[in-house]
């Protein structure tokens, strides 16, 4: 068993159950996907660096990203409907327990002058959204071979639309919040 899921089942059920006096183990939030997205920007015309972001995107995730194209055209961004603008992956089971350790655990440790994670940036329904500026914080990643630098976008949705308690979740499991006030 992964060693966060570990984690949840173990330490995070517990407190969760009596911060929130929860009379059932059902009750409790649980982590239901992790969806990473990444524009690839002005680097879709070089076919080479492409390659080389999914490849390396495939390594970090542990599965193969999803092409994602534009549904309008832009001119003032060169873009035209159905071109390739990013990849997606929705991240579920043991592939998310384990990328979400290896981000709570290495990736954002690696984050420099990090001062904590934003603890406002749960939306209406409870998930937790956090962007990265640099891909290469993340240890499948070569920083001086990659071609380009990309961001990436990390949502965190939970079973519960409760902010609260999926913040307190995600404290439980180790997730780096900073500190208010």
């Amino acid at each position: 068993m992964n060693r966060l899921k570990e984690k949840y089942f173990k330490e995070a059920v517990t407190k969760m159950k009596k911060e929130f006096h929860f009379k059932s183990t059902m009750e409790i939030p649980r982590l239901r996907k992790i969806v990473v997205n990444a524009g690839i920007g002005p680097f879709r015309e070089n076919r080479e660096a492409v390659e080389a972001f999914v490849t390396e995107f495939a390594q970090l995730l542990g599965q193969k990203p999803v092409p994602r194209q534009a549904r309008l055209s832009e001119s003032g961004f060169k873009v035209r409907q159905g071109d390739v603008v990013g990849y997606a992956a929705t991240l579920r089971g043991d592939l998310m327990w384990s990328f979400l350790d290896k981000l709570i655990s290495i990736a954002i440790p690696r984050i420099r002058d990090f001062r904590g994670l934003n603890s406002q940036s749960f939306d209406k329904t409870g998930n937790y959204s956090l962007g990265i500026t640099e891909h290469t914080i993340f240890p499948e990643v070569n920083p001086n071979t990659t071609k380009g630098v990309r961001s990436l976008q990390v949502t965190i949705v939970c079973t519960s639309s409760n902010k609260q308690q999926n913040k307190s979740l995600l404290s439980y499991l180790g997730m780096p919040f900073a500190q208010e006030g």
